[in-house]
C-alpha cells in the first residue's frame, strides 16, 4: 500500500487536514477511525488476493518449466534408447 494510497483511505474516512499541507491529516471520531480501519482492512484483502495470485502464477510457470525439462529428458532418452 502506498502512501498515496493511505492518504486517499483517511479523506474517505473523512479525516481533516491540520496543516497548511493536506496531507497531513487527522481522523476525529470513533466513527472516522472505524471507517478508516475497514477501509484499510479491505485493502489489506485485495493485496492478499493479487499476492496470492502472483504467487499461484509464479508456481504454475515453475511447474511448465520443469514439465518441459522432463519432457525433454524423456525424449533424449528415448531417442538414445532408439539408437542403441
Amino acid at each position: 500500500m502506498t502512501q498515496d494510497e493511505i492518504i486517499e483511505m483517511a479523506r474517505q474516512a473523512k479525516a481533516i487536514p491540520i496543516h497548511k499541507d493536506f496531507n497531513q491529516l487527522a481522523l476525529i471520531g470513533i466513527e472516522n477511525i472505524e471507517a478508516f480501519a475497514k477501509l484499510v482492512a479491505q485493502n489489506d484483502q485485495k493485496e492478499i488476493e493479487r499476492l496470492r495470485a502472483l504467487c499461484h502464477e509464479m508456481l504454475s510457470e515453475l511447474y511448465a518449466y520443469r514439465a518441459s525439462k522432463h519432457l525433454k529428458d524423456v525424449t533424449a532418452t528415448i531417442r538414445a534408447r532408439g539408437q542403441a
